[in-house]
C-alpha cells in the first residue's frame, strides 16, 4: 500500500475507533430495515445494502450510552459546565454573532441567552461535534441496543432522508455517540423537523452556518412551546416540609401539575412574584444539601431538548451568568 494511503488508513482507524464484531442477530436486523425503506420511502436496497455494510459495530458506543452525564449529582453535573471558560466563550459568542441573535429572538420569541447556553453545553459553541461517525452510532444502537432499538433505527431512517433531502454523504458524517449532528446536536429527526435556512442561502446546515445553528435552536424552542419574555425556574424553600401526595420531580421532567397559589399553599416559598394561576412544579436536585426549584413552564420546554431536570437547570444557570457578563460589557 502506497504511503498516502496507509497514513490516510490510519487516520480513519483513528478518529472512529476499535471494531469489534456485531451481535449475532445484527445481520437480520439489517436485511429487514432494507427492506423496510426501500417499501416506504423508494431506497435502491443494493446502494443502501452495500452503505450499510461500511457501518462498524461499536462496542464504546453501548458503554457510553450506559454511563449517560445525567447520571451525575447535580453539584458535579452543574461543575461540568457552570465554568469561567464556557462563560467567556458565550459572551464572545453573543457579541459576535449579536445581529442573528436579535433577528432569531425577533423571529422566535426566545431570548439570546437561551440559545447562546445551549450551543455552550452542547458543543462549545461549535468547537466539539463529536467524533463518531453518525452511520456507526445509529446502525450500533438501531441493531444493538435493544433498549432503545427501535428509537434509533427511527433515528437512522431519519438519518438517511436527511442525507438525501441535504445532498449530504451519509458515511462521512461525524456527530455524538447517540447520533446528534452539527453545533446544536440536533438528532436527525429534529434535524428533519426543526433546522430552518436562517441565511437564505437555500441550506439548512447545522455544521458551517451559525446563522441556520442559532435560527434552528430558537425555532425548536418557539414549536415546543417557548413563552416568550416569561421567567423559567425560580430557587425556593420549604417552610414546612415536603408536602404529602403530590409528585415532585427530580431528574426526569415533569410537566407543572399544580399551580403556584398551590405551592405557596403548600408551604413552598420563592421571592418573585409569581400569579397564582402559574401552571409550576416543585424540582429535587438532590447533593449534599438539596436544591429546590419551581419551575414554570419555560423550565419544562428546556427538557424537551434533553429529558433531564439536570439539563434543564444548567441551560438556565449558564443562560444567567452569560447574560450577566454580557450586560456587564456594554
Amino acid at each position: 500500500m502506497p504511503v498516502a494511503r496507509l497514513l490516510a488508513a490510519l487516520a480513519v482507524a483513528l478518529i472512529l475507533g476499535p471494531v469489534a464484531a456485531a451481535p449475532d442477530d445484527d445481520r437480520a436486523g439489517v436485511q429487514r430495515f432494507v427492506a423496510e425503506m426501500t417499501e416506504r420511502h423508494g431506497f435502491d436496497p443494493v446502494a443502501l445494502q452495500t452503505l450499510l455494510e461500511t457501518a462498524r459495530y461499536r462496542p464504546a458506543i453501548v458503554d457510553a450510552m450506559n454511563r449517560p452525564y445525567e447520571d451525575k449529582p447535580w453539584p458535579e453535573y452543574r461543575a461540568l459546565f457552570l465554568t469561567p471558560e464556557r462563560i467567556d466563550a458565550g459572551v464572545a459568542f453573543w457579541r459576535d454573532h449579536a445581529e442573528t441573535l436579535t433577528r432569531a429572538e425577533t423571529a422566535f420569541g426566545v431570548a439570546p441567552e437561551i440559545v447562546v447556553a445551549i450551543l455552550g453545553v452542547e458543543t462549545r459553541y461549535g468547537r466539539n461535534l463529536g467524533t463518531h461517525r453518525t452511520l456507526d452510532a445509529l446502525t450500533t444502537l438501531g441493531f444493538s441496543y435493544p433498549k432503545r432499538a427501535d428509537f434509533f433505527r427511527g433515528e437512522l431512517e431519519s438519518f438517511l432522508l436527511l442525507s438525501r433531502e441535504e445532498g449530504l454523504d451519509p458515511g462521512r458524517i461525524l456527530g455524538s455517540y447517540a447520533g446528534a449532528l452539527g453545533t446544536p446536536q440536533f438528532i436527525p429527526s429534529s434535524y428533519r423537523a426543526y433546522a430552518v435556512d436562517f441565511d437564505g442561502d437555500g441550506q439548512r446546515d447545522l455544521w458551517h452556518s451559525n446563522p441556520d445553528v442559532i435560527g434552528s435552536v430558537a425555532n425548536y424552542f418557539k414549536l415546543h412551546g417557548w413563552r416568550p419574555g416569561e421567567p423559567v425556574a425560580f430557587p425556593s424553600e420549604l417552610k414546612a416540609g415536603l408536602p404529602d401526595g403530590v409528585d415532585i420531580a427530580g431528574k426526569t421532567p415533569l410537566m407543572p401539575n399544580r399551580t403556584a397559589g398551590d405551592w405557596r399553599d403548600a408551604g413552598i416559598d420563592w421571592r418573585a412574584s409569581t400569579a397564582p394561576s402559574t401552571p409550576a412544579v416543585l424540582i429535587r436536585l438532590a447533593g449534599p444539601t438539596d436544591e429546590y426549584w419551581i419551575g414554570l413552564d419555560n423550565f419544562y420546554v428546556i427538557t424537551r431538548y434533553n429529558h433531564s431536570n439536570l439539563y434543564a437547570m444548567a441551560i438556565l444557570q449558564l443562560s444567567e451568568a452569560i447574560r450577566a457578563r454580557h450586560a456587564g460589557e456594554r
